[in-house]
């Protein structure tokens, strides 16, 4: 049994440097083909890492176009922050890109009405992106710095940093239960806790986006429900989320599922447009993938040939002395694995400095390195080499060496 053990090892010893010495004395036509490969290897490594990234990329990108998803209360229920908390959590923080509840109340500016809507102005400025804003957005350290559409900064002739007062009926903590649930006693009571408001603010930009958005003022949560004098209950929470239709379909299920005081709504026509143009893009990918696989099989085919046309006469001298077909053949394909597993192990580092270049370039983001890749990539190119191969080391069975070392 050691013997065999023994016989075995070095017949693989032999065959590896007989591998090993074919290959350096024709290392210079070789290495065009290491080239191919590795060319092939590295837009294929590059395309599939810009393949699998593209979703997450470019729904990052359509994030600028706004929300995706849209919740408001089931019923009458309220949206509290305790709910907000909750569906931050059930979404994932990974997958949010902004998520801005609103609520909505009318107040009067020279008595006349206007809508102000108390946000998060940071979540919203990350969900609205494509809003211009001429000055800045508001911010929770000063409260009384907003923003005003521009329709009302040219009703009001206001302009940045300009001071308004607004107006309107404050609420005792009475006013959170509905009148249906009160006696006519507790109405009177309530309807006498109301309070004037008056606040004077400073605007602190204006906004521009061609849309409903002109004819509001911005300000934050906190500071409208003190103004009011309520606890917070948005009307509405604008999401924007980094996900596909079917997993918006799925998400507002699960909303629906575990927080039934919620109504999700998907904004369809972003998700299909987002996945039309996610769809040619892996379409195309894909295309240019096959092309590429099928270009480096015609280069490997073209120089195995080229290298079995040149090795006649040494095939032929191999032949005559003992070597069989199964043995020469090996030999050649073992040259052909080595060849894909080069220019593989090259194309995959390659690929990946290929597809961060495209990445920052177009989305300007960075990518991770796909460790998968690496013998994927590597495993792929050995089976399309070996298959270019097949062709080209099979004509060893028609060379007989008495012809050939005749010189006929």
């Amino acid at each position: 049994m050691a013997n065999k053990l023994e016989r075995h090892g070095s017949r693989w010893k032999m065959y590896l440097r007989m591998l090993s010495g074919s290959l350096i004395r024709r290392a210079s036509r070789l290495i065009i083909a290491v080239l191919a490969i590795a060319i092939g290897a590295t837009i294929l490594s590059g395309l599939v890492t810009i393949y699998y990234d593209i979703p997450e990329q470019l729904g990052r990108e359509f994030r600028s176009y706004g929300a995706n998803l849209i919740v408001l209360p089931q019923g009458e229920a309220k949206i509290t922050r305790e709910t907000l908390g909750k569906l931050r959590s059930l979404i994932g923080e990974n997958k949010i890109v902004g998520m801005a509840p609103y609520r909505y109340q009318t107040v009067k500016i020279n008595e006349q009405p206007y809508i102000i809507a108390g946000t998060d102005l940071k979540e919203a400025e990350k969900n609205s992106p494509f809003w211009y804003v001429e000055g800045s957005w508001g911010n929770s350290e000063d409260t009384s710095k907003v923003m005003v559409g521009h329709e009302i900064a040219q009703t009001l002739g206001l302009k940045i940093g300009d001071t308004f007062t607004v107006q309107g009926v404050k609420y005792g903590q009475r006013a959170e239960a509905s009148r249906q649930d009160l006696s006519a006693e507790e109405n009177q009571k309530r309807d006498l806790a109301r309070q004037n408001f008056h606040k004077n603010l400073t605007v602190k930009g204006i906004v521009s986006t061609g849309g409903a958005e002109e004819g509001f003022i911005f300000s934050d949560a906190d500071m409208l429900d003190e103004l009011i004098g309520d606890t917070f209950r948005a009307d509405v929470i604008e999401c924007s989320i980094v996900a596909d239709a079917n997993e918006l379909s799925e998400l507002s299920a699960k909303i629906e599922r575990d927080i039934p005081e919620l109504q999700p709504r998907a904004v369809r026509r972003l998700t299909q447009s987002q996945d039309i143009v996610l769809g040619k893009l892996q379409a195309l990918v894909l295309l240019v993938t096959i092309v590429v696989l099928i270009i480096t099989m015609i280069s490997v085919y073209t120089t195995m040939t080229a290298m079995v046309a040149e090795r006649r006469r040494e095939i032929a001298l191999k032949k005559a002395l003992g070597a069989e077909n199964k043995l020469v053949m090996g030999e050649l394909l073992g040259e052909g694995v080595m060849l894909g597993l080069i220019g593989g192990a090259l194309g995959v580092f390659l690929g990946f400095e290929f597809a961060l270049r495209v990445s920052l370039n177009v989305f300007g983001r960075g990518i991770n390195f796909q460790w998968a890749l690496i013998p994927v990539t590597i495993a792929v190119f050995i089976v399309i080499t070996v298959a270019a191969s097949l062709i080209p080391v099979r004509r060893v069975m028609d060379i007989h060496p008495a012809i050939v070392l005749k010189g006929e």
